[in-house]
């Protein structure tokens, strides 16, 4: 339970924000309270009266405690409400801050979280989380906290007016309800666990399912799909029934504890009125109380469960907020300056994993404003390249530095300002053309959109769609072709206008006309930035600087198009290797991987 109470007290902090809503709705629940337990006093009164029938008993006084008793009803019922009202702004704000929150967090987490977790079940955790977030605020204060008073209040009274019995039998039901209820709760929990873990990996079947449903088409295999789904909804059904099953156990216990001890009190109290200890309405009012009493008793004992659920949901919304992020700004770290953006590798060594070294002892420099590919074969540590310097990843040996400034020393927010980066695998929003490529700066005039989609080659194929930049490209962008999104990421980064272009593999969906176009509108961009370009297509980076060489991690050549032909190593047998494949001398081949 330790963890638990943990969670309880971080919610703490969301009730601090206001104060003054939470004194009034804590004053509003007494006030409901002292009216709920006053309407059976009211009842009692009430029929004592009516019973005396003498000629002195006026009219006027069971009227006035008629209107007496509808107005305790009704206070009860408006304080309740009142409270609600004014305490809805507290629970509601904890909702979106706890959702900001965790949301910012993801963003913060390293590449390799997020390669590694489902975002069905990160987001089904998010919601749940914030849901179970609500729950606790609101009934945690408005009914462990009346339900407790309740009962102290009726004690206090039942034990001034009545045998101590009464009280006697009262605090035993109430011990050994909660004893039950708490005791089977923590049993069931395992339950909601498996069935919240079931109903994650059913949830993220169906939505890594649908996101790939070209795949499944392409193969056929709806059926083999839909088994797979089914057989995790299978687990999930076994969880819900084993959680539904201890659930009626539980139900089924607390209604026995509740049935025997209102049985016994009202044969307390017929025995009294039979023997002429008690009136009509004490009977009357001792019966009030007890269903007064063992209403709330019964919410208690569903407030207790969902409590235990809710902990469960906002344990692992909490576990996201609790990971750490492996890429962290160190706490005197400044703001980059970029000026030209001159890129350095210094004796780099990274691995992914410690016994699978990626990259070893790699050194190259980019000057500002120059061109540097780094070619060659799948695997040699081309992307990381890029990863790194964009720092999803910090070096295991070695540094990376813009400028002469390491980049573990400056904040990540200015480092990936001054870099712009189109990925060989484009992913966009699913909105509009023009909201993707003014993602790259959201505050850019339609002109300056405009002109961006200008020089990636995009204005003839925007100008051809009925609703032009506001034609929406589906989800992931399913709905344009791949050298589209390729030319809608690349007019993004241009609107971006960063000192540092990262190209991976940036024409790779390119037909030929199109990725001439497209790299005649990069050269131009580039001469007046540093460039990093991640190819495989060497043809793509003849004009390159500079082309780094990288075989099995380590760099082996370096030098221009013309110098690494001539060396007639590595760079030279890849060439040639393209070359084969495309038929033609001085026509870009197809990837060799």
């Amino acid at each position: 339970m330790r963890p638990n109470w943990r969670i309880i007290r971080s919610l703490l902090p969301y009730l601090l924000e206001f104060r003054g809503r939470v004194a009034l709705a804590v004053v509003c629940l007494v006030l409901a309270k002292v009216a709920n337990v006053l309407v059976p006093v009211a009842l009692k009164f009430l029929v004592d009266t009516l019973e005396e029938r003498g000629e002195e008993v006026m009219l006027l006084v069971p009227l006035a405690l008629v209107v007496g008793y509808g107005l305790l009803r009704f206070g009860a019922t408006l304080f309740g409400e009142l409270r609600d009202a004014v305490f809805a702004r507290v629970a509601e704000r904890a909702m979106r801050r706890a959702s900001l929150e965790v949301f910012q967090h993801l963003h913060r987490l390293q590449l390799s979280f997020h390669l590694s977790r489902q975002t069905g079940a990160l987001a089904r955790d998010i919601e749940r989380g914030t849901n179970g977030m609500s729950f606790l605020l609101r009934f945690m204060l408005f009914n462990i906290v009346p339900t407790v008073l309740e009962i102290a209040m009726v004690a206090v009274i039942l034990f001034v007016a009545f045998s101590p019995g009464f009280v006697v039998t009262v605090i035993a039901a109430v011990v050994v309800y909660i004893a039950f209820s708490v005791v089977v709760t923590e049993w069931r929990t395992r339950f909601v666990r498996e069935a919240n873990t079931m109903d994650n990996r059913s949830n993220t079947r169906a939505v890594d399912s649908l996101l790939n449903y070209e795949t499944v088409k392409y193969f056929n295999n709806e059926a083999y799909e839909a088994h797979r789904y089914d057989r995790d909804l299978e687990a999930w059904e076994s969880a819900r029934m084993k959680n539904r099953l201890s659930l009626a156990a539980l139900n089924s216990g607390q209604a026995l504890i509740i049935a025997g001890a209102i049985t016994v009190m009202m044969a307390m109290a017929a025995i009294q009125v039979t023997s002429g200890d008690m009136s009509m309405g004490d009977l009357v009012m001792v019966n009030a109380y007890m269903i007064q009493l063992f209403m709330p008793l019964n919410v208690l004992g569903f407030v207790y469960r969902e409590i235990r659920q809710a902990l469960v949901d906002i344990e692992r919304m909490f576990g996201l907020l609790g990971e750490e992020a492996g890429v962290q700004d160190h706490p005197d770290a400044r703001r980059l300056d970029p000026d030209g953006g001159a890129v350095r590798f210094h004796h780099v060594d990274f691995s992914y994993q410690p016994d699978r070294p990626i990259l070893r002892d790699v050194s190259f420099d980019i000057p500002a404003g120059a061109k540097v590919a780094v070619v060659g074969p799948s695997g040699a540590g081309k992307s990381t390249i890029a990863r790194l310097l964009f720092r999803f990843y910090d070096v295991d040996a070695g540094a990376v530095t813009v400028n002469g400034q390491d980049v573990r020393d400056v904040t990540q927010d200015s480092l990936r300002e001054a870099i712009g980066v189109v990925p060989q695998d484009t992913v966009l929003f699913n909105d509009t053309i023009r909201y993707n490529i003014a993602y790259g700066r959201p505050e850019a005039s339609d002109d300056e959109v405009l002109q961006a989609a200008r020089l990636a080659d995009l204005d003839d194929f925007i100008a051809r769609l009925p609703e032009g930049l506001e034609t929406r490209v589906g989800e992931r962008g399913l709905k344009v072709s791949g050298g589209e999104k390729q030319r809608i990421a690349i007019a993004r980064v241009l609107l971006k206008d960063p000192p540092i272009l990262v190209l991976d593999e940036a024409t790779s969906s390119l037909d030929s006309a199109s990725e001439q176009a497209i790299l005649h509108a990069l050269n131009t961009v580039a001469r007046q930035r540093t460039t990093l370009a991640i190819a495989h297509r060497l043809s793509t980076v003849m004009d390159a600087d500079r082309i780094v060489v990288l075989d099995q991690g380590r760099v082996v050549e370096q030098g221009e198009h013309g110098e690494l032909l001539a060396d007639d190593g590595v760079y030279a047998a890849l060439w040639r290797q393209q070359q084969a494949v495309a038929g033609v001398d001085g026509v870009d081949g197809e990837d060799p991987a």
